[in-house]
């Protein structure tokens, strides 16, 4: 029988595994092990991976907050017309939709940082590899991390590098492409990532280094913001200029390969000169303390957060006139500054030979002493009689020769002594002149205030509380308590009209003397500023002259207790106004914010306005948090009488007119300006204030330490050019407004009377017998305790 095929089978395979090298055998044995193990590891992997999956997501942070991405915006602060004024804050941002982001920007960054982002689903494979390679120097790569990745790590993680942080990484990052579209992810980019600069975002970075705004940027300059992220400091344009552009060249190079720019756009971006903002912001409008104000008013309201939540705070300020104002009182400190003695120079460094060194040594001595608005810092090169050239922080050297020395020819002198002559090495201070010609100058000691509001409703309309901020942060307008002088008087002669005085009341203006009989200690016998005394004159010119012995004898008659309570209902704290003689001379003490509200009391017809700043507070979005409706006129409280007011406005006229300020009406040329000057004895305070019938304003000049100003120096001289000049823009295109007279006001003979006094029914004369001029008519108040007599008797003048 033939054998079985099974059989044969069996036997055959059994010979073939026979002949196989014991080799090979071992391979297949080894291999298939290998598998096994291989295949348990990858299990193993696996359920390791989903334990710490499992472990990990759950203590993934909640990001459900991106969906509505709030990052922390600072406190800003604008004008009426939405200029801004100031930021505060840790971070500057300025938090911009993903649609409002030019595409310019987008491209730029998307070239450097992540050319595959809307392709890859968070983890780019491609670009791991690369970074791969790039670590064993074989090409050349831009990283690994996605943009998706750098929003992970840059809001919720920290920086340290550690397995498990990149763990949670790229979970996170999976999170985040799953919650999130791409355009969200690239817009939480943009506007969170540090450019350096304070920056947060490139619409801040574009204004911090450009000073314009995002949508206004050129290819060269995206290309230059985009290079930030990957080191803020190393590639700063203004910090590490050589080292920005390389990157910047390179950026524009990868915007080309990925097809955002052409061939041609790239070479014209690559030779573009740009023009990085190194210095302080000059565009801005110089609001510095009301910006303050506005911080201080916010921070009470809302806290820390005043500074996170991106608030928007618009103020009743408007920023030409706010400009103006500015401008004004700098240009007045400063002609008050040329007329002081020299008083030498800041600092004297020792300039070395070598060029390199004395660019270095320059940089170093300037460096302290920064340039303070228009009044910039030099060192002086070389010095001589008749011509000075100095060298500015930027490189530039300048010559100062002519007119230019004269507000420093002591400091030139050869007798000069050491701490004041002006020699190499010096560090001096230096304006330009409207013919771009050099004058040498110092930083003014003096000090100054200005403050304008809308009588109508009291909205603040300007406001500069020093000569500079940076300078000094004291807020001169709203916190320096000075004594006001004669700028006082009027608010004296408004409680005489109640009392039945008139402008035609003649007051004998003759000298007084009071003996200790009467004051109960020292004799007090005050003064005309300019010592003289002109005899019997009416109330009208009384003012207008600004006579100390009309201002006594009308507060003798008024009775300085009726006077302190009269001042009250101007928004003045009695207790700061004693109820003596002296009150009539202005020895209180007042700030200028508020003797601006009280001359709006004359300005409106009567009715007590309080000042106001903050108009509206909105969020980032633009949404009204707060608003305030300006107040209506004939709402607010009465302080005085329709016809009082209308009156008082025509002696101050008058003052304009031909009195102390007669130089407002002659520079303006129009008549409806009204006003007082004040100057204290000594001409420690210098003032002016007054108002058209649409603005209230005041000027203050005067020392910190109160001392003397000049024997010249008065508030005409000072502060009514600064009023002048402010007035110039802020009434410029404003009509000539004509008073309405108020019912119970008749005009008799060409002078106004209240019609219960126009028939000699009022007072008609004080102090005309007194022929002698040694004693008042009216028997005095006594002047004040002897424990403040020292302080503020004989005080005031003119």
């Amino acid at each position: 029988m033939p054998p079985s095929p099974s059989k044969s089978s069996d036997k055959s395979d059994t010979s073939s595994a026979r002949t196989l090298p014991t080799w090979l055998r071992w391979l297949l044995r080894f291999t298939l092990w290998m598998a096994g193990l291989a295949a348990a590891g990858a299990i193993g992997l696996a359920l390791v991976i989903a334990v710490a999956l499992s472990v990990a997501y759950p203590n993934l942070p909640d990001i459900s907050d991106l969906a509505d991405y709030r990052p922390k915006l600072p406190l800003r602060v604008y004008s009426a017309e939405g200029a801004l004024l100031g930021e505060f804050g840790e971070e500057r941002r300025n938090l911009t939709p993903i649609g409002e982001i030019p595409k310019v920007m987008k491209d730029a960054v998307l070239a450097i940082e992540d050319s595959r982002f809307f392709q890859h689903g968070g983890v780019d494979y491609k670009g791991v590899l690369r970074a791969a390679l790039a670590n064993l120097g074989r090409v050349k790569s831009q990283g690994a991390s996605t943009i998706t990745m750098q929003v992970a790590r840059n809001v919720y993680l920290s920086s340290e590098k550690t397995f498990t942080r990149k763990i949670y990484e790229i979970l996170l990052t999976f999170k985040l492409e799953h919650l999130l579209t791409k355009d969200q992810i690239l817009e939480i980019y943009m506007n969170q990532i540090y450019l350096g600069n304070r920056a947060y975002g490139f619409a801040a970075a574009s204004e911090a280094y450009f000073g314009k705004p995002l949508k206004s940027l050129s290819i060269a300059e995206a290309a230059m913001l985009a290079g930030l992220p990957k080191a803020p400091s190393a590639y700063n344009p203004i910090s590490n200029p050589k080292r920005a552009r390389v990157r910047q060249q390179y950026i524009i190079e990868r915007m080309e390969e990925n097809g955002f720019i052409t061939a041609e756009q790239a070479a014209e971006a690559k030779k573009e000169e740009l023009k990085i903002r190194t210095g302080p912001d000059n565009t801005r409008i110089h609001a510095e303390y009301v910006a303050e104000m506005a911080r201080q008013l916010i921070f009470t309201q809302y806290g820390n957060e005043a500074y996170t939540r991106g608030l928007n705070v618009y103020t009743t300020l408007n920023a030409a006139e706010q400009e103006a104002a500015y401008a004004a009182l700098r240009r007045g400190i400063m002609d008050y500054e040329r007329r002081q003695h020299y008083r030498g120079p800041e600092k004297f460094v020792n300039l070395p030979t070598a060029p390199q060194e004395v660019e270095d040594a320059i940089d170093d001595a300037l460096a302290n002493h920064p340039d303070n608005g228009d009044v910039l810092s030099a060192v002086v090169l070389e010095a001589s009689a008749r011509k000075i050239v100095a060298a500015r922080a930027n490189g530039d050297t300048l010559e100062i020769t002519g007119d230019g020395l004269k507000p420093a020819q002591s400091g030139l002198s050869d007798k000069a002594p050491p701490n004041i002559k002006i020699r190499r090495g010096a560090v001096i201070r230096v304006v330009k002149m409207p013919k771009n010609t050099w004058e040498i100058t110092q930083l003014p000691e003096v000090e100054g205030a200005f403050v304008a509001l809308d009588p109508r409703n009291g909205s603040i309309r300007a406001l500069v509380g020093g000569f500079d901020f940076d300078k000094n942060k004291f807020n001169h307008a709203a916190q320096a308590w000075r004594q006001p002088g004669s700028s006082f008087k009027p608010f004296i002669y408004s409680a005489a009209l109640e009392k039945g005085f008139t402008p035609a009341t003649v007051i004998n203006d003759a000298p007084l003397f009071f003996d200790a009989g009467v004051t109960g200690g020292q004799p007090w016998e005050p003064k005309n500023y300019d010592g003289k005394y002109d005899g019997p004159m009416s109330m009208r010119t009384g003012l207008a002259k600004s006579k100390n012995m009309i201002s006594i004898r009308i507060l003798q008659a008024v009775g300085p207790k009726t006077a302190q309570e009269w001042v009250g209902r101007f928004g003045f704290d009695p207790e700061k106004h004693p109820a003596y003689l002296t009150m009539a001379l202005g020895a209180g003490s007042v700030t200028p914010l508020q003797m601006a509200s009280a001359y709006s009391v004359f300005a409106n017809g009567g009715y007590r306005v309080n000042p106001w700043l903050i108009a509206k507070v909105t969020d980032h979005k633009g949404r009204v948090i707060s608003e305030t409706t300006p107040p209506v006129t004939s709402e607010q409280p009465r302080a005085i009488d329709a016809r009082n007011a209308f009156i008082m406005s025509s002696l101050l006229q008058e003052v304009t007119r031909s009195g102390t300020a007669a130089r407002a009406q002659a520079t303006l040329k129009r008549p409806d300006l009204y006003g007082k000057t004040g100057t204290t004895n000594d001409s420690v305070d210098a003032w002016f204030a007054g108002f058209q019938p649409s603005i209230a304003a005041v000027t203050w000049i005067g020392y910190d330490t109160p001392r003397n100003l000049g024997s010249r120096e008065t508030g005409g001289g000072l502060s009514l050019p600064v009023w002048i000049s402010f007035m110039e823009r802020a009434l410029k295109g404003v009509p000539v407004m004509e008073p309405t007279v108020p019912a119970g006001v008749v005009n008799v003979g060409g002078e106004w009377f209240y019609d219960e006094y126009a028939r000699s029914a009022g007072v008609s004369s004080v102090g005309l017998e007194d022929h002698r001029s040694t004693a008042p008519a009216v028997t005095p108040q006594a002047p004040p305790p002897s424990e403040e007599r020292s302080r503020i008797l004989d005080l005031f003048r003119n």
